[in-house]
């Protein structure tokens, strides 16, 4: 198989192209209907080992946002072929109310602090962030699925920090419902 995405240098890490093309060669027989191994939900959650020499993150990310958005777009139109559109609309409401409580917390207690010692998405960076969405939701401000998908947050420890799992999980379900409603 010929390499999908350009390599970084040999000596800088990127993805694992072995695990790239295989996870790639799985979303293109799922998206054919040929199987339910990949669906959107695990094109937003997927993780890539690194190596030396491998593929350029931001150019797999870009394509693992479009890839997404193609499974998010085709669920959405056979859901609403047989359900019709407000009952789809519904749905993404439904999923969106799930995010609502994370974001009624108050600041520096919306996610579950990481182990004693260990490293987690800096609070201080994570909250404002959550800011954004809520205004989203609240006040229709503009919030891009690339905007979430590309967010960095600073490193902390302890009660200043933020599991990264949790985060990750529930920034997430935000792209499901923006790329719904895109």
């Amino acid at each position: 198989m010929s390499d999908m995405f350009n390599k970084v240098g040999g000596l800088r890490r990127g993805y694992s192209v072995a695990a790239v093309n295989q996870f790639m060669a799985d979303a293109k027989v799922s998206y054919e209907g040929k199987s339910a191994a990949v669906n959107a939900a695990k094109v937003l959650s997927v993780v890539f080992p690194d190596e030396k020499g491998g593929y350029d993150r931001v150019q797999v990310d870009a394509t693992l946002d479009r890839l997404a958005s193609a499974f998010i777009k085709r669920d959405r139109a056979e859901f609403v072929s047989r359900h019709g559109q407000q009952a789809w609309l519904d749905r993404v409401a439904e999923r969106a109310t799930t995010l609502y409580p994370r974001l009624l917390r108050p600041v520096g207690e919306r996610f579950v602090h990481p182990g004693r010692g260990q490293l987690g998405y800096s609070a201080e960076s994570v909250d404002p962030f959550l800011d954004l969405v809520s205004a989203f939701f609240n006040e229709g401000k503009e919030l891009t699925a690339n905007q979430v998908r590309t967010v960095v947050f600073k490193a902390a420890r302890g009660k200043k920090a933020y599991e990264e799992s949790v985060v990750d999980a529930y920034l997430n379900r935000v792209l499901e419902v923006l790329l719904a409603v895109e």
